[in-house]
């Protein structure tokens, strides 16, 4: 199944959907940047860390919001962007939140599934033989699990293969 038909499989057919891409900066949003031919066309909104890359790749876009980092083990961080999730989800209104990870994704996932709001979470292709603890945290969160390799279906239940992104 294509990437397309999984996302749309999963969200609503009334019109165009009201997108809120969330992830790091780097590899993550390298992967979200790759899905433009289905976000393309919608309107949407983007959560990342403010550095050179995501400055760089995002700066044509009219809605970016810069989460707070180091996210690892940083408790203060994690509330500071816990709050920015409820500011942007409320502000955004968005129909769907898709993530790749990493640490800034969870807060955005436990809000908008208390918010009502449907998740897709997908997997980091560079992690084939084990989950990533943002998958892991994100998994119960999430409407729609999808992974870029075969291997990674055994690693969560009810995921769906869409093939690599980048």
């Amino acid at each position: 199944m294509k990437t397309e038909q999984v996302l749309h499989s999963n969200t609503p057919q009334s019109g165009k959907e009201r997108i809120l891409l969330v992830g790091s900066s780097g590899g993550h949003l390298a992967q979200l940047l790759s899905l433009q031919p289905w976000w393309q066309d919608h309107e949407r909104a983007w959560v990342t860390f403010s550095t050179e890359d995501a400055k760089s790749n995002l700066q044509a876009e009219m809605d970016v919001t810069w989460a707070y980092s180091p996210t690892t083990r940083n408790i203060p961080n994690l509330l500071r962007n816990a709050g920015l999730a409820v500011s942007v989800l409320r502000r955004f209104k968005p129909t769907v939140v898709v993530s790749t990870g990493a640490g800034s994704a969870l807060p955005f996932f436990v809000t908008a599934k208390a918010m009502g709001i449907s998740t897709v979470y997908i997997e980091v292709f560079d992690r084939v033989e084990s989950s990533t603890m943002t998958g892991r945290l994100c998994r119960p969160f999430s409407d729609l699990m999808l992974v870029q390799w075969m291997d990674q279906l055994g690693l969560y239940r009810d995921a769906h293969l869409v093939g690599r992104l980048l």
